[in-house]
């Protein structure tokens, strides 16, 4: 792979994280959250994804970014009020640079220009297009130094300053990944003179050009600031570049305020003293401060001597980029804890690795791998009848709890929250509200849940497909919020939640609710049920899942072809979830799909039913229980219900339901509460223990099954089917004769 391309997809990763930053940041200001780390925070991320893509000569994101950084300039200083006019136009504007980066990773063009929405930002601060982007000097002047023949470059001279009334002293040497991350000191020192005013005063180590690195560091900034603040507040100018420099804040005390790097005019006096000397009477190799500068953001096009070919200044033309890895220096690869001032106590960020999601899947084979073999290694130590204080069998408990581990730990690496999906819906919002001509905002809560990083790669399209309904046909025009009593601007609710070991994710809006006489009328239209069906709230309700199916009266970019919901209930049930309905007339709808954690491992209960081995879900059982006659009841010619503390619960005999033979008469009960609503009781031969089990697709490597979710191997090499417990009911109601009532009072 290109050194070059593998450097630019970790740049479109980090952009990804900075875009997640950079939404989060602007909607907690639309919130009302204007606080200077929130609006920092916010540039920040703008600036770092302008800085890489300029390395990468991606022009037209860098233009836009800029623009867009300079409006975020002038809210953070104060300039720019962000009321909710400019961050509407803030967050049109990072939904325009998520688009550049996407337009920029896929190598496209990016449909449109930018002018309309530039124009706006410019509004807001009275600016022009620059043609120069580049941020201008910090007050002085370029000039032009000599470096003679190239020698090795002398002392330099260290000039005084005089005593000055400052009160901190600032020493800055940036290392080299500190611009190759898109920062830049002269914004640094900018920030600065924010405070107060500040003297400056460069130090450059430059070695000879036969050493010199054009990706290296060499200059150092030491900054005299008279400003009555604290430490911590000249510490804060620094906090995005931490780790990425040399840093001393002291107090100016005494002589301290003299004793300063190089002065400007040292610097250039050697260069003034050698003009003229150059051997052969060649003319003096000339470079402007400018150039140095640039040198040391490691440009070594923008640092050609000015007026002579690159071979004769002694610089090779490279075709490295600037953000490609660099020779390492001893000061650049030393730890920075090492370069730290004693007296600072640095709370080290949290280190994190990038690993390909191929591996990581390999591992977790590998882990079910390991489990399985586990659990044959435990029945063959059952069927030697070894006891269970035998020194064997207590080493292989040791195995099975050290296996149980390195499988939580596996896991865990995939675990992933559900920020990265929820994060992306809030421009999706401001799309639709737009389209449809409707207010809506979107609140998210539980954002921090943590999921199987497969189950959150496929949750993106059943959102945005709940999320387009709920504004398109559950919101209502602000006109009848109005007239109805309610606000104009309609809420749509985002939320997750770990609940009896799955993953819960609800999805409603304070709208209008279903309107179940027109669905069952659109359904009768389209021959999906019959005219004098006899259908329950809850049956009408799910009537919107099937395929075909809308209440949109017209075709829109949005709705009306039918092919929305019954994708959303395809999904989940790809993920071995479940969907359900809750909506009240007036109120409002909610939605709430219940998913696995996992689609690797399970915690389940091992049954037999009708001579077959099956599994069901520790997560939906509730209790067990010795099934006894006389507490069982008929209902109707084929039902069964059983008593449990006062009420009734329909018996699912599992063999009979599923076609595995006959059960036989002696059973057991295993208590288990759907998300469908209620309890209900299934009957099974035995019970022969609880055990962890490794997922395997019954689809993909069979063919789909009613009322089994996937198969897995147990430790006698035997398949072994996982119950879906919400299908096998849903299938218990479809064959019943009569319906069978999930809590009958006694």
């Amino acid at each position: 792979m290109d050194p070059m391309e593998a450097i630019k997809a970790t740049f479109f990763q980090e952009c990804d994280e900075l875009l997640v930053d950079l939404e989060g940041g602007l909607l907690a200001m639309q919130g009302g959250d204007t606080d200077s780390e929130t609006v920092n925070a916010v540039f920040r991320a703008v600036h770092s994804v302008k800085g890489g893509a300029g390395a990468f000569g991606m022009d037209a994101l860098v233009r836009f970014a800029h623009v867009f950084e300079t409006t975020l300039d002038a809210v953070r200083n104060g300039e720019l009020l962000a009321d909710a006019a400019v961050v509407s136009v803030l967050l049109k504007s990072a939904d325009r640079l998520t688009d550049h980066i996407t337009a920029a990773k896929q190598g496209s063009e990016l449909d449109g220009d930018d002018a309309d929405l530039v124009a706006e930002l410019q509004a807001f601060t009275g600016t022009a297009v620059e043609e120069d982007i580049e941020d201008p000097g910090v007050g002085f002047v370029p000039q032009a130094i000599s470096l003679g023949d190239f020698a090795p470059s002398p002392q330099l001279p260290q000039v005084p300053k005089p005593e000055s009334s400052c009160r901190w002293i600032v020493s800055f040497r940036p290392y080299s990944q500190l611009y190759r991350n898109g920062n830049d000191p002269l914004t640094l020192l900018r920030e600065l003179e924010r405070l107060g005013p500040i003297e400056h005063s460069l130090d450059a180590d430059v070695p000879s050009l036969d050493d010199f690195d054009p990706h290296g560091a060499y200059l150092t900034w030491t900054v005299q600031l008279d400003a009555d603040v604290s430490e911590a507040t000249v510490r804060e100018v620094f906090e995005f570049v931490e780790g990425q420099c040399d840093l001393t804040i002291s107090r100016a005390t005494g002589d301290s305020a003299s004793d300063g790097g190089l002065s400007l005019s040292g610097l250039l006096a050697p260069a003034r003293a050698n003009e003229g000397q150059a051997d052969d009477g060649a003319a003096p190799a000339e470079l402007s401060l400018e150039a140095l500068l640039a040198l040391a953001h490691g440009e070594p096009a923008a640092a050609m001597p000015l007026g002579a070919p690159p071979m004769q200044a002694g610089i090779a033309p490279t075709a490295q980029s600037a953000t490609a890895p660099s020779p390492a220096r001893p000061t650049d690869t030393a730890p920075a804890q090492a370069r730290a001032p004693a007296d600072r106590v640095d709370t080290p960020a949290q280190p994190t690795i990038r690993v390909d999601l191929d591996r990581v899947d390999r591992l977790i084979d590998l882990v079910g791998e390991l489990v399985i073999n586990q659990a044959m290694l435990a029945q063959q130590m059952h069927e030697a009848g070894l006891a269970r204080t035998d020194a064997l069998a207590l080493s292989l408990d040791d195995l099975e709890h050290l296996t149980r581990d390195i499988q939580d730990s596996v896991m865990a690496i995939r675990a992933q929250p559900v920020k990265s999906v929820f994060q992306r819906m809030p421009r999706l919002v401001r799309e639709v509200s737009a389209m449809t001509g409707k207010s809506a905002r979107l609140v998210t809560e539980g954002e921090g849940t943590e999921v199987d990083k497969t189950v959150i790669e496929r949750l993106t399209d059943p959102l945005t497909h709940m999320i387009r309904n709920a504004i398109d046909h559950g919101l209502e025009s602000p006109e009848e919020r109005l007239a109805a009593g309610k606000p104009a601007e309609g809420v749509i609710s985002l939320s997750a939640q770990h609940r009896s070991g799955r993953i819960v994710i609800e999805v409603s809006d304070d709208g209008r609710g279903i309107n179940r006489s027109r669905v069952r009328q659109i359904a009768v239209e389209r021959g999906i049920i019959d005219p004098d069906a006899s259908l329950t709230d809850e049956e009408i309700d799910n009537l919107i899942f099937a395929p075909g199916f809308s209440t949109a009266s017209e075709i829109s970019d949005i709705s009306g072809r039918g092919v929305g919901m019954d994708v959303v209930k395809r999904s989940i049930q790809a993920l071995g979830g479940r969907i359900t309905i809750n909506s009240t007339p007036g109120i409002g709808s909610r939605f709430t799909m219940s998913l696995p954690l996992t689609l690797a491992v399970l915690d389940g209960m091992v049954v037999m039913a009708g001579h077959q081995t099956l599994v069901v879900p520790i997560s939906v059982i509730v209790e067990t229980l010795q099934l006894r006659t006389a507490e069982t009841r008929a209902l109707g010619p084929t039902g069964t219900v059983l008593l449990v503390r006062g009420s009734h619960v329909p018996v699912i005999d599992i063999a009979s339901e599923l076609g595995l033979g006959p059960s036989c008469d002696a059973g057991v009960i295993i208590l288990v509460e759907s998300e469908l609503g209620g309890l209900a009781a299934l009957r099974v031969d035995a019970i022969q223990g609880q055990r962890q089990v490794v997922i395997k697709s019954l689809e993909t490597n069979y063919g789909q099954v009613p009322g089994v979710g996937a198969a897995t191997i147990l430790g006698d090499g035997r398949v072994a089917l996982i119950l879906d417990v919400d299908a096998v009911i849903a299938l218990r109601r479809a064959n019943a004769t009569h319906s069978i009532p999930l809590a009958l009072a006694s």
